[in-house]
């Protein structure tokens, strides 16, 4: 595939599928961008027939046309596309993924089936990507409510620049406010020989929240529309984040670091998360923080 980036979702005409349809539509439509709907086929059976795999290969054009023409028909996107593929849904979704600025996937919620699930596509697209996955969680059906909570970004000292420029570029194109988490355990400090270690969690939390605002200097200067919050939280970081997907529009969390394998939290919020999660992988040569260009990011704010 040649072209401009564009955003990819992939499809298989599930109630899941149509929830990560609908907010790759959105992205598309705030980006400006084309959206590439994918749909992956492939016969079970083992040996076959060309003629008798045919009629599964025209079921599978059909889901992807309904996809389509849901793209066409309820959005103002200036180009919509369908992508069918005899394979694995995950592996084209990598794929894809090296030239695309966005790929959205569904997830079926929190069971053990669905574990299963984001363990073998959702899982597997945001530990191999190229660019940001978000992972469109959901109970079913739809429609979806739309959450105009914060856009979270979960902060850790190995969060990479990326992660933070897209947290910027999506809450600038959506409106929405950015909060940045940073979630641990308080140290403690002692006034004197003769007494026990006392935590002051308020100065620990406040001096917390003003290095975490420091850090985002530079994409604040390059996106002064967006308001900014820091909050320390004295909590596990997979719990806080999990306490915040459920009110937050979209979390945000770095990727794997080049072996394929996501960290514990973001494993964490794909299986149990009850929002979207947007899953944005470390780039070879990305600038640092205090070489980055102000405003740099993923997104096209």
């Amino acid at each position: 595939m040649t072209g401009p980036p564009d955003v990819v979702v992939g499809y298989d005409g599930s109630d899941f599928s149509m929830q990560a349809l609908e907010w790759a539509m959105d992205e598309a439509e705030l980006r400006r961008l084309p959206l590439t709907v994918t749909h992956a086929w492939r016969w079970p059976y083992g040996e076959a027939d060309e003629e008798v795999k045919s009629h599964l290969r025209k079921a599978a054009e059909h889901v992807l046309y309904h996809g389509v023409d849901c793209a066409r028909s309820r959005s103002a996107i200036t180009g919509a596309a369908g992508d069918l593929y005899e394979g694995a849904a995950a592996e084209r979704l990598v794929e894809l993924s090296a030239r695309a600025e966005l790929v959205v996937v569904g997830s079926r919620g929190m069971g053990a089936l669905a574990r299963t699930v984001v363990g073998s596509v959702a899982g597997y697209t945001a530990a191999h990507a190229r660019c940001p996955v978000v992972v469109v969680r959901g109970p079913g059906p739809i429609p979806v409510p739309r959450h105009r909570g914060a856009v979270v970004l979960g902060v850790t000292d190995h969060t990479p620049d990326a992660a933070i420029g897209f947290t910027f570029g999506e809450a600038a194109v959506r409106g929405l406010e950015l909060v940045a988490v940073r979630a641990g355990h308080v140290r403690t400090a002692a006034w004197g020989t003769a007494m026990p270690l006392v935590p002051d969690v308020e100065v620990a939390a406040q001096v917390a929240e003003e290095d975490l605002l420091q850090r985002l200097e530079p994409w604040q200067a390059g996106h002064p529309a967006v308001p900014v919050r820091a909050r320390f939280v004295t909590a596990p970081p997979k719990d806080a984040l999990l306490d915040l997907a459920g009110q937050a529009s979209v979390v945000v969390v770095g990727g794997a670091r080049g072996s394929g394998r996501l960290g514990s939290v973001t494993r964490t919020l794909l299986r149990h998360g009850t929002g979207p999660v947007a899953v944005v992988p470390v780039t070879e040569g990305a600038p640092r923080a205090e070489s980055a260009r102000p405003g740099e990011g993923w997104a096209r704010a």
